[in-house]
C-alpha cells in the first residue's frame, strides 16, 4: 500500500490543523491505521489509531482530548485533526496501517510513505 501524508504547515500554538493521508490499493479497510510523528532528533512515536470501520479510536497521552483521528474508507484516506497546537506537537508526522503489538500500536510494515511536517511557533 501507498501512503501519501499531506496538509502540514506552520501554525501558531493555539491554532489547527487537518492532516490528511491517502492511500492506494482496494484493500484499504482491512487495515487498522494510525499517525506517527517523528521531532527533530527524537524517535518517532505513535500519535492515533483507528479501527477498520472506524468505529474505536486511540491515542497518546499527549495528545488525547486535542488530536482526533478518523477516516473514509470510500476514499482510501485517513485523516488526523489537530487541535490546540503546541510547540512540542512540531514533527513529521506519517500515517501507517497498524497493529496491537502486545498493548502499543505498532507499524504494521516496514514502509512509511511520505510525511508531512507540522511546525507551531510560540
Amino acid at each position: 500500500v501507498q501512503l501519501q501524508a499531506s496538509g502540514g504547515g506552520l501554525v501558531q500554538a493555539g491554532g489547527s490543523l487537518r492532516l490528511s493521508c491517502a492511500t492506494s490499493g482496494r484493500t484499504f479497510s482491512i487495515y487498522d491505521m494510525g499517525w506517527f510523528r517523528q521531532a527533530p532528533g527524537k524517535e518517532r512515536e505513535f500519535v492515533a489509531a483507528v479501527s477498520r470501520s472506524g468505529s474505536s479510536t486511540y491515542y497518546a497521552d499527549s495528545v488525547k482530548g486535542r488530536f482526533t483521528i478518523s477516516r473514509d474508507n470510500a476514499k482510501n484516506t485517513v485523516y488526523l485533526e489537530l487541535n490546540k497546537l503546541k510547540p512540542e506537537d512540531t514533527a513529521l508526522y506519517y500515517c501507517a496501517p497498524v497493529r496491537l503489538g502486545g498493548n502499543k500500536w505498532v507499524p504494521l510494515y516496514d514502509y512509511w510513505g511520505q510525511g508531512t511536517l507540522v511546525t507551531v511557533s510560540s
